[in-house]
C-alpha cells in the first residue's frame, strides 16, 4: 500500500482525524501528511468532507422523502449517456446519479419534501427529458446501512444462555 492509499483509508474511516494522529499512524511527519492530503485534494481524489447524519434522528432529514428512480434512456449521438446525465444531475432534487448495467441505464436518488413533490419531479421534469424512454420509482422507506455506516442500533441480547 502506498502513502496516498494509506492516508485515504484512514480518512475514509474518519475524516476528522488530526494530522498529527495520521502522521503517527503512518510513520510520517505532519508536514508530509499535510502535503499528501493537499495533493490528493488538488488531484480531485478527495472531493470534500461531510458528516454522516442519521436521518431517523435528524428532524429536518426525517421529514424528507427519498426515492430511487430507474431510468431507461436512448444514448445521444456524440455524447452517449453523459449529455443526459449532465442535465439530470443539475436538478437540486438529485442527490446521486449512477450509470448502471442491466435492465436500466441510469439510477437517480432524489429527495423531496413530500410524495407529491417527488411524483411531480418524476412526471414533469425527469420523464419529459428528451432521450428518457421510461422511469420506475422506488420510495426509500428506511435506511439500515449506507456506505458502510449502520443506521440501526444493535439491540440484540448478547448474553449467553445458561443451562442448568
Amino acid at each position: 500500500m502506498n502513502d496516498k492509499e494509506e492516508i485515504l483509508d484512514l480518512l475514509r474511516e474518519n475524516a476528522r482525524l488530526p494530522i498529527d494522529d495520521i502522521a503517527a499512524m503512518t510513520k510520517k511527519t505532519p508536514a508530509e501528511v499535510q502535503a499528501i492530503i493537499k495533493q490528493l485534494e488538488a488531484e480531485g481524489i478527495i472531493l470534500g468532507y461531510k458528516a454522516v447524519i442519521n436521518p431517523e434522528k435528524d428532524g429536518a432529514a426525517k421529514e424528507k422523502v427519498r426515492a430511487e428512480i430507474e431510468i431507461q434512456v436512448t444514448p445521444e449521438r456524440e455524447h452517449g449517456f453523459d449529455g443526459l446525465a449532465d442535465r439530470i444531475y443539475r436538478y437540486p432534487q438529485v442527490k446521486s446519479l449512477y450509470l448502471m448495467s442491466g435492465g436500466y441505464d441510469l439510477k437517480v436518488v432524489i429527495e423531496g419534501d413530500s410524495l407529491q413533490e417527488v411524483a411531480f419531479f418524476v412526471a414533469r421534469k425527469l420523464s419529459t427529458l428528451e432521450g428518457v424512454r421510461s422511469t420506475k420509482t422506488h420510495f426509500l422507506l428506511k435506511t439500515y446501512k449506507e456506505n458502510d455506516v449502520l443506521y440501526v442500533e444493535d439491540e440484540s441480547d448478547r448474553r449467553e444462555g445458561v443451562m442448568a
